[in-house]
């Protein structure tokens, strides 16, 4: 039975028994946190993706030809649905924009995780009253097709190992100006009850359905939102819905509205599993224009790398950066020969994957490809071939030699107890052989799972995660809570070192 039946006959319900309207066969998840196991590692683990932009929610510079018996605008979803033959056009562009050799491609280059937005109207065919009063709502029947092609598409990636994080890039009313909002002009996500209920209904259905399926890596309440006075609030009584739904170790992805600053305090003082999505380009501003790869390289790496690292230590390293690309300025780099420009753009590459693997929990490149024959600085693929985009991959696979766990243990017990029995003691010196143990064991399962390489990305919750069951098996550690969490994070540091 394929991955998704197996899992849709296990939460089988009662529409009623969801609390969402117009669903069918759906139930809420369990609360509880069982004991962390092979099938977390999905969620846990330092992923490096890349989006699959423009299949579902549609961007007219990406894919332009579903866009010309557009109306309007002819620069979102709603123009297309509003135009000629929507849905067989949309149906067509849904069934080949994203080819079996795409998903090898992204395997092969070492990818561990997609991004996939969605939008709401994509919902209608297992919650029809979602487009009720948006819209949308005349449109049903040309999105009626779309659910059924995105749970083909969170199975295959399952069944290639990867991970899925489903974006909610569109909402009701559309939460930005830009097209891929799903509609054409001013927001109206927040000035709307229509749109905010329209939005909370679609959010509870996707938690409910993609909860139990270990490879969704999260779900992203909302992509790009224009910042307001409204986004704090909603974010806070949103994920307070979701939580009785998905349980409080599912992720839940926000973006920071472009004040990583304001946002990374906000997540680094929540218990659950919440992360913060900051988006980084290099080619839209005036600033922007008036620099090259070398130099947007040399300001990562100086700077912009504090600012970013110390938003990274507030958020608890609960920060990826799920949209960002090769792509520079042409006034920054139009005038140089094509061998040039591309080495300026690996340079600038080069700087961003340092940045990210040493301060997030993953990254998402944007995007996967393009219609247009060659772009190296938005499509993966193009900046792939022209060596600007490296494959990706942990340096170190498999198991530590045989013997290297004893080895590094007893040294880092050893270190551990005699720098506090020179400096004043500590709780409970004990608690660090076994929490290392741990540590190191939990480093491994990352490193050798069936479903590829990899390392723990969210440390700092999976060691949350891993304390509370020490705790409940053992009664608790008491003051010396400092003491166990710091032999477990040496323990996994041990473990990917060797």
């Amino acid at each position: 039975m394929p991955l998704l039946d197996s899992l849709k006959s296990k939460i089988k319900a009662k529409a009623s028994e969801s609390g969402i309207p117009g669903s069918s066969n759906l139930t809420r998840s369990t609360h509880s946190s069982p004991p962390l196991g092979p099938n977390d590692v999905f969620r846990y683990r330092q992923q490096r993706g890349v989006n699959l932009g423009s299949w579902f929610v549609l961007e007219q510079w990406i894919t332009p030809e579903p866009f010309k018996n557009a109306a309007g605008t002819k620069q979102s979803d709603l123009d297309i649905a509003r135009g000629k033959d929507a849905k067989a056009v949309l149906e067509h562009h849904w069934d080949t924009w994203i080819t079996d050799e795409d998903w090898d491609w992204i395997r092969e280059r070492g990818f561990n995780s997609v991004r996939l937005p969605i939008g709401y109207y994509h919902l209608t065919q297992p919650c029809p009253k979602v487009l009720e009063g948006t819209d949308f709502e005349s449109h049903a029947d040309v999105f009626g097709g779309a659910w059924q092609r995105i749970t083909k598409s969170i199975e295959k990636a399952g069944s290639m190992g990867l991970g899925v994080l489903v974006d909610l890039h569109a909402a009701a009313g559309g939460q930005n100006d830009d097209g891929h909002s799903g509609c054409s002009g001013k927001p109206n996500l927040f000035s709307s009850k229509k749109n905010l209920a329209s939005t909370s209904q679609a959010l509870r259905f996707l938690a409910t359905y993609l909860a139990p399926i270990p490879h969704v890596i999260g779900l992203q309440l909302l992509n790009e939102p224009a910042n307001n006075n409204s986004i704090q609030g909603w974010y806070e009584s949103t994920i307070a819905e979701l939580r009785p739904i998905c349980g409080p170790d599912f992720p839940l992805y926000v973006h920071d509205a472009w004040d990583a600053q304001w946002y990374a305090q906000w997540v680094g003082k929540r218990d659950d599993f919440v992360v913060l999505d900051h988006h980084l380009y290099r080619c839209f501003t005036d600033r922007d224009n008036g620099m090259n790869g070398d130099q947007h390289a040399q300001d990562l790496r100086g700077g912009f790398a504090g600012t970013f690292g110390g938003q990274s230590g507030q958020a608890r390293g609960q920060l990826v950066v799920a949209e960002w690309s090769a792509s520079l300025s042409p006034k920054g780099i139009g005038h140089l020969p094509a061998g040039e420009q591309d080495r300026h753009r690996r340079e600038f590459v080069k700087a961003q994957l340092q940045l990210y693997e040493k301060n997030t929990g993953g990254w998402w490149f944007w995007t996967l490809k393009l219609a247009e024959p060659w772009n190296a600085g938005w499509s993966a693929k193009n900046a792939a071939q022209a060596e600007i985009l490296p494959k990706v991959g942990e340096a170190k696979t498999g198991a530590p030699p045989s013997g290297a766990k004893d080895q590094t243990a007893k040294k880092a017990e050893s270190d551990h107890r005699g720098y506090w029995s020179s400096n004043g003691g500590s709780p409970n010196p004990d608690l660090f052989a076994p929490a290392y143990s741990q540590g190191w064991d939990d480093a491994l399962l990352f490193r050798t799972h069936s479903a590829g390489a990899s390392s723990i990305g969210f440390l700092d919750q999976w060691t949350r995660r891993r304390r509370a069951e020490y705790e409940a098996a053992h009664g608790g550690c008491g003051e010396a809570v400092w003491e166990w969490e710091h032999g477990f994070k040496q323990g996994v540091q041990g473990c990917q070192g060797a």
